[in-house]
């Protein structure tokens, strides 16, 4: 049976039914609900952040775009009346496309609707995680959200959960204006929060192994390692070769502030909307246990962030053996 949600308000002593609904009272999907639940994503799930709204997709506009925590991409479709099961389809329709999506895409998206780039908003966010070791839009969540079900779409929605461990929920909302003019919005989950976030987890299929700890490798080994890596053709290794390790080899130090500065200087092409973006991916790079013979020869600080590293140096006794490298990697170009 369609979940139901009815209220009911102690007036001199005595309950009294309230039957209220957003069309009566004037209110709108694409407005009012909209703006309720960008203000407080946790009236439909914990630990979100709304990135975007009305956001074109191959299918039409979504509702809400949100990432939750672990960086799974969010798709919240919204109906100010009943969810029908037709909705079901209309959302999958959307995460279908999303899936595809590229953090330059989905930064894009953020930008548009924060006026900040998603590195930003999800530090702002999510100021306890390390922001360099999640995996962002990895896996897609589905949350339908409207003030009653039809009784097909709950069935689904809890076969789809159960049966086959699919991320989609439905949160039925139920709005009241009291007698005395004050608006109320309750909820229920069809799913419960607590089951929704152990699928969460167990849906992170890998961490990507993460360090601080320097290598401890002979300087023949260390050459060796550092050569291979930045011969590699991918375009954050090559910003590591030719902006982040020439900077620190003219400074001392380097900071996140003037980093981003080289890598626009560097490249005349870079959309310095994106530019927080490539820093991050350089930072992750440096990050990686595996990579501990690049922090052998190069440390940072997290002198604002726990999450944020910046004031890049070359270590004193590598800084000849660096340019080494580079000098020979430009020689064979």
């Amino acid at each position: 049976m369609a979940t139901e949600i009815k209220t009911w308000q102690i007036l001199d002593g005595k309950l009294e039914s309230i039957e209220t609904n957003m069309a009566q009272e004037g209110r709108t999907e694409s407005y009012d609900l909209e703006k309720w639940i960008t203000s407080n994503p946790s009236i439909v799930g914990s630990d979100l952040v709304i990135i975007g709204k009305q956001v074109a997709t191959k299918s039409g506009p979504l509702d809400l775009l949100a990432i939750d925590k672990s960086g799974n991409t969010v798709i919240i479709e919204l109906k100010r009346d009943r969810l029908p099961r037709e909705a079901l389809a209309q959302a999958i329709d959307y995460a279908s496309d999303v899936a595809y999506w590229s953090i330059d895409k989905l930064s894009e998206v953020c930008i548009k609707f924060h006026n900040k780039s998603l590195e930003e908003v999800l530090g702002a966010s999510f100021q306890d995680i390390d922001l360099e070791s999640i995996n962002v839009n990895e896996n897609q969540r589905i949350i339908l959200v409207g003030f009653s079900i039809e009784s097909s779409l709950e069935r689904m929605i809890e076969w789809l959960s159960d049966k086959y461990d699919v991320n989609v929920n439905a949160v039925v909302l139920n709005y009241v204006k009291t007698k005395s003019g004050d608006e109320l919005i309750t909820r229920t989950s069809i799913i419960s929060e607590e089951v929704e976030q152990q699928r969460i987890k167990k849906k992170k299929r890998f961490e990507i192994p993460m360090s601080d700890e320097p290598g401890n490798y002979d300087e023949n080994e260390l050459k060796k390692l550092l050569t291979n890596y930045l011969s590699r053709n991918q375009i954050t290794i090559q910003r590591i070769r030719n902006v982040l390790l020439p900077a620190c080899l003219e400074k001392n130090i380097v900071t996140r502030e003037e980093l981003k500065s080289e890598l626009i200087k560097n490249d005349p092409t870079v959309d310095e909307t994106k530019v927080g973006y490539y820093l991050t991916v350089i930072s992750s790079q440096l990050g990686m246990k595996k990579n501990d013979f690049l922090r052998q020869v190069l440390k940072y600080e997290y002198p604002n962030n726990p999450w944020e590293k910046d004031n890049f140096q070359i270590i004193g006794e590598y800084r000849k053996l660096v340019e080494e490298v580079l000098n020979s990697l430009n020689r064979s170009v």
